[in-house]
């Protein structure tokens, strides 16, 4: 395995979007090999092979269950240290992209690693500690600027939310950086795509969810439409280490504190509110 992710980081490493992305699809193989598994421990039936013309019939675990796999838990313990840490990698690949002219070809492979890192956030979610990191959550951030297409701000989105889940001190770095003022306004720019729109209103409903209490890591413009900016960040130079669990308690919201913060930028809240109380679109009821 080891020698699979070296190959893989040195492609990644290369200035070359063909290795780049030859880099990223060795990677979600690799990653794809650990969360599927044959569809039944029984030998395989003749005649379905036959049916399904020599294709295996594959079926992906349930991420609870991925704990007792072997591959799976070499992964996991590899992903403990810096060198063959996965999600370090790929925001120092978001990092080079981002500073690049936008083409067709550099978007495409934003778009990839953003969905590679969202997937190693959730296999791995000590990683998402590193978004504590204000020099890490303005990357995500800064992908969400006007001009990413759409493709990459959903991405961009969905990769956010799986940065702050279960991390009530990411969702607080999240929100010294401006990051409601990010998200809000990329809700009213006229420009911004009716699809990017509604996961934006998605990642409000998950954003005002009440937060619980964790320790450590957390495991257990407008275009138009007036109001202010956030200016992007500055990129940033070459990734450090990962940030370990520190052990404290970290500071939670509830569902109040956080609709007066998310009130400052956006007028109807109070509606995203009682939406949310009503319907409990993540399975939990507020108060």
């Amino acid at each position: 395995m080891e020698s699979l992710l070296s190959l893989s980081f040195d492609y990644l490493s290369s200035n070359d979007g063909v290795k780049i992305r030859k880099g990223l699809r060795q990677l979600e193989g690799l990653l794809a090999q650990i969360c599927l598994s044959r569809s039944s421990s029984s030998p395989p039936d003749r005649r379905s092979s036959v049916i399904a013309n020599g294709a295996s019939k594959q079926s992906t675990k349930e991420l609870s269950s991925l704990k007792n796999d072997p591959a799976f838990r070499e992964f996991f313990k590899l992903q403990e240290g810096f060198e063959w840490n996965v999600a370090i990698r790929l925001i120092t690949t978001l990092e080079r992209l981002l500073s690049r002219s936008s083409t067709g070809a550099n978007d495409l492979l934003l778009v990839g690693t953003l969905e590679l890192l969202h997937g190693i956030l959730l296999m791995h979610p000590p990683s998402r500690s590193l978004f504590a990191r204000e020099i890490y959550m303005n990357l995500l951030l800064d992908l969400l600027e006007p001009t990413c297409c759409p493709a990459i701000q959903s991405s961009a989105l969905l990769t956010l939310v799986t940065a702050l889940l279960s991390t009530p001190q990411n969702t607080r770095t999240f929100e010294d950086v401006d990051g409601l003022l990010a998200v809000t306004s990329l809700f009213k720019n006229r420009g911004t795509s009716r699809d990017v729109k509604m996961k934006v209103v998605e990642f409000l409903y998950f954003y005002l969810m009440p937060e619980t209490p964790v320790v450590g890591d957390g495991w257990g413009g407008d275009g138009g439409g007036g109001g202010l900016q956030r200016s992007p960040s500055k990129r940033a130079g070459n990734v450090g280490g990962i940030m370990g669990p520190s052990g404290r308690e970290v500071k939670t919201r509830t569902t109040d504190e956080k609709q007066a913060l998310l009130g400052r930028h956006l007028s109807n809240v109070e509606d995203l509110v009682e939406d949310l109380r009503e319907s409990a679109p993540f399975g939990a009821i507020l108060a």
